[in-house]
């Protein structure tokens, strides 16, 4: 079965806070090697794990896991927003299949999705409409936290429920990160709230929340130690698990122990280990690309594989 795969980190400060020139352009030429590996692959439809950052799920009613039978983007930080092309029939299907190998999953028939799922589709295919999508949602945010071994369960039934079209897998996220997202646990009453309850945001209150956030992101690159700083050792031994299919061991950490190496939002490496669970589950694979840099100025440690199995075509 052709199968391919693409895992790389979002920021949604690209754009808005530059790194050093030199680290720049190496990102520019990982993504560019990124869209000529998926041109070349041609794929008939992108299987997508993304997460959320309270934009599209909430802690009133908070799946560790959720396939989207359709999507739609709600344009944050300027990106574009409106409907995805949503492979309903497939994404139906798939959710059953998953179900009956015992993987809990919800589904959701309006899916929200926010920069983490946009932001890669965009780089890699350069509209929201350019191919058809499956999005799948993992919680890697709202605690409490389920093992992340649970990421490799799903990855691994997805895959065995794949059918024989042309189809990307998608990862998008991590890695070391800690960036100042709320948790539920010590947020303010107003913050608690707004991470709870839905409530329309209007255009003011959603520019003031990022604009807090590109300040945060300009501080962190500033030297700021209120923050987690990025972990390169942690994401290297974490981008070797994934070339060498070592994804349990990795996986079997405790949920506090990638708090504690990598930051909160570390727990992102969730969708990745879905990602290369479910290419592993088709078959060997090779990675084919591996670009990695700690960019303070994205609050991330930034990483870009590409990784396949069977024949391309």
């Amino acid at each position: 079965m052709p199968v391919a795969l693409c895992a790389l980190s979002h920021s949604p400060l690209m754009g808005k806070i530059d790194p050093a020139p030199e680290t720049g352009r190496a990102v520019d030429e990982a993504l560019d090697n990124a869209r000529t590996f998926v041109a070349d692959f041609d794929p008939e439809l992108v299987l997508a794990f993304a997460p959320d950052h309270y934009n599209g799920f909430l802690h009133e009613l908070m799946p560790p896991f959720c396939v989207g039978t359709a999507a739609e983007s709600i344009g944050d930080y300027g990106l574009p927003a409106g409907s995805l092309p949503v492979d309903t029939a497939t994404a139906r299907a798939l959710t059953q299949r998953v179900l009956d190998a015992g993987v809990d999953i919800a589904c959701s028939a309006h899916m929200r999705v926010d920069h983490g799922l946009i932001q890669p589709l965009l780089l890699l295919f350069g509209a929201l409409d350019a191919m058809p999508v499956l999005p799948v949602f993992i919680n890697c945010v709202a605690e409490p936290l389920g093992p992340a071994t649970r990421s490799l369960a799903l990855g691994r039934a997805i895959g065995a429920a794949l059918d024989d079209r042309r189809i990307l897998l998608l990862a998008s996220g991590g890695l070391s990160h800690d960036p100042p997202v709320p948790r539920l646990a010590d947020a303010p009453p107003d913050v608690a709230e707004r991470i709870t309850i839905r409530r329309p945001v209007s255009p003011g209150q959603r520019h003031a929340r990022e604009a807090r956030t590109v300040a945060a992101a300009r501080a962190f690159a500033a030297g700021d130690t209120t923050y987690q700083d990025l972990n390169p050792l942690w994401d290297n031994d974490f981008l070797d698990a994934c070339a060498n299919g070592a994804l349990d061991g990795f996986a079997a950490h405790p949920v506090s122990w990638f708090t504690e190496q990598a930051g909160h939002s570390a727990h992102e490496v969730r969708t990745w280990l879905a990602a290369y669970a479910a290419l592993a589950a088709c078959g060997p694979y090779e990675v084919t690309q591996r670009f990695y840099r700690p960019i303070r100025e994205w609050f991330a440690g930034y990483a870009v594989t590409t990784a396949r199995n069977g024949d391309p075509r």
